[in-house]
């Protein structure tokens, strides 16, 4: 907690981290620190690659080098279990979508104060760094695969077979078109909300657990001292969150494409 912090109460404290840096009040404002490190992570992201492919060799590749292409053969094995169609599309995306979140959630494991920090001595009084904690994003990049499964269905089948997919199953009878319909896109409409609200749920509770503990400094010396103990625990648990979740957005993306894109042949 910084000295700034230690003035305020755990309450204010608390609140004052879990404000977003907004353009403006109302509906269409905008969370400004969201898109800022979304936009950040999306360039290293780029750059890394970018470089990786300038420098690429057949020789003895580097350390960098070598972790990209495990990267990339590991994601391309899971896509090519997964989807049975041209992977060409499928792969980078599923690729980009680990390597972007991982990115988003890594932010996490930065100290509570350091960047707020750095924020207020540029005059910017609110700061949320993680990306992933913040519900418009998870569900920007939801709503970029409801539409891509929609993609698939069409291309799979035809518009006449995604609108016979969501009429005349799983009761194959006109009769029950609008129970089939209500089924169905209460089906579809469910992937890309649990896809956004499990890994907005984890990352902000990550975020949130982190903040609780840093409100512990400023307690008594007998609560402070496990402060500390208590924050690299938590940071080396949260290691794995931070990947698990990347992992399991980028696979229920890639499983959720193959579904759509094979649906037709299980009926």
């Amino acid at each position: 907690m910084s000295a700034e912090g230690a003035s305020q109460t755990s309450i204010e404290y608390i609140q004052h981290h879990l404000t977003f840096l907004t353009s403006s009040d109302g509906f269409w404002s905008f969370n400004l620190d969201s898109l800022f490190f979304t936009l950040l992570t999306g360039i290293i992201f780029l750059a890394i690659f970018y470089r990786v492919g300038k420098k690429m060799t057949t020789g003895v590749p580097g350390k960098l080098q070598c972790v990209v292409e495990m990267l990339v053969e590991w994601i391309d094995g899971v896509v090519k279990e997964n989807f049975t169609g041209n992977r060409t599309l499928v792969a980078p995306l599923a690729l980009t979508i680990f390597v972007w979140v991982f990115l988003m959630n890594l932010i996490d494991l930065v100290p509570v104060d350091y960047l707020p920090q750095v924020a207020q001595m540029l005059g910017i009084h609110y700061l949320r760094a993680v990306p992933s904690a913040d519900m418009n994003i998870t569900f920007s990049l939801s709503i970029g695969v409801f539409c891509l499964i929609l993609f698939y269905t069409v291309k799979s089948k035809g518009f006449g077979g995604l609108v016979k997919e969501y009429t005349m199953h799983p009761f194959n009878h006109p009769v029950f078109i609008p129970v089939n319909l209500l089924l169905e896109t209460v089906t579809l409409v469910s992937k890309p909300i649990s896809l956004a609200l499990r890994l907005f749920g984890n990352m902000y509770a990550g975020e949130l657990i982190f903040i609780l503990i840093a409100v512990m400094y400023s307690a008594n010396m007998a609560v402070a001292a496990l402060g500390l103990p208590l924050q690299l625990a938590w940071a080396i648990f949260h290691i794995l969150i931070v990947v698990l979740q990347a992992f399991v957005f980028m696979m229920l993306t890639v499983v959720y494409l193959g579904i759509a894109y094979n649906k037709s042949e299980a009926h």
